[in-house]
């Protein structure tokens, strides 16, 4: 049997997380954070994922600085990070892509779209 690879996913819109878990789960365990503070905690506790899935405007602590505190972290400097946000804008993008976000996409995003983008990002890890 295969194990599944971990994706999580940090977004503080409880619709947004339903909709990533009712997608992913067939291929994936997908874990749920509502905040980056509670995707940190999770992962210093000792945990793992293969990939993640963060939202750019979350309370407690916002994708940027889920980005800084992540890629401090010498675990977790090189996992794939896709950021989900709100806003097209460029500046945001380019932030995101500057702190070491590997890919951003803007919602309202085609759950399909997220799936290859995500799985192309696992490819460039695979070693």
């Amino acid at each position: 049997m295969v194990m599944k690879k971990t994706l999580l996913v940090v977004d503080d819109e409880p619709s947004i997380r339903l909709i990533l878990e009712h997608y992913f789960t067939s291929d994936f365990d997908v874990v749920l954070k509502s905040n980056g503070l509670e995707a940190i905690q999770w992962l210093e506790k000792g945990n793992n994922a293969d990939a993640i899935i963060a939202d750019y405007a979350m309370p407690v602590m916002d994708g940027l600085d889920f980005i800084k505190r992540l890629r401090a972290n010498i675990l977790h400097h090189s996992t794939p990070l896709l950021m989900l946000s709100g806003k097209d804008e460029t500046s945001n993008k380019i932030k995101c892509l500057k702190q070491g976000a590997d890919d951003y996409v803007v919602k309202p995003f085609n759950p399909e779209e997220l799936d290859l983008r995500v799985r192309k990002l696992l490819d460039k890890v695979k070693v």
